[in-house]
């Protein structure tokens, strides 16, 4: 699929659509391993720069999540009934307390956040360790049974 020339939209604009439309229909499901840049560029044909553009606008939304040296992979983002939703994110819950009254909490919120966004971080590359160990046991398998 090359970028269409009808479309004023560019390149990696494109490319980032298609991508988007392969997750929100299944086709690519949470935790699956995106193709690498260079099969992006052979698949729209594009240079390895718009592959890299389009990689980039999808982490930004939130759809991708990518592993230094393994890879990009998608996020846990779609509901149940395959609607894109956004990634969730930790909101402390909101108090009543009037001036006299101690905070329901003392631990401040970023700390939390950031201990979660550590585990989910944490939880992402496990995720791709995954992945990569079952591509070596299907190797491994392929070439026990020829």
């Amino acid at each position: 699929m090359t970028p269409s020339t009808h479309d004023a939209r560019p390149p990696y604009q494109q490319a980032a659509e298609a991508i988007r439309s392969e997750i929100k229909a299944g086709k690519l499901k949470p935790g699956e391993q995106l193709p690498s840049h260079r099969e992006l560029q052979e698949r729209f044909g594009i240079a390895n720069m718009t592959a890299r553009s389009a990689l980039r606008v999808l982490r930004e939304e939130g759809l991708i999540y990518t592993v230094q040296g393994r890879g990009s992979y998608v996020a846990d983002v779609i509901g149940p009934g395959g609607e894109l939703i956004e990634p969730k994110r930790y909101t402390p819950p909101q108090t009543t307390a009037g001036p006299s009254e101690a905070p329901a909490s003392t631990e401040p919120t970023g700390t939390i956040t950031e201990a979660l966004l550590e585990v989910r971080d944490q939880l992402r590359t496990l995720n791709a360790e995954v992945q990569t160990l079952k591509q070596e046991v299907a190797e491994l398998k392929s070439r026990q049974h020829p």
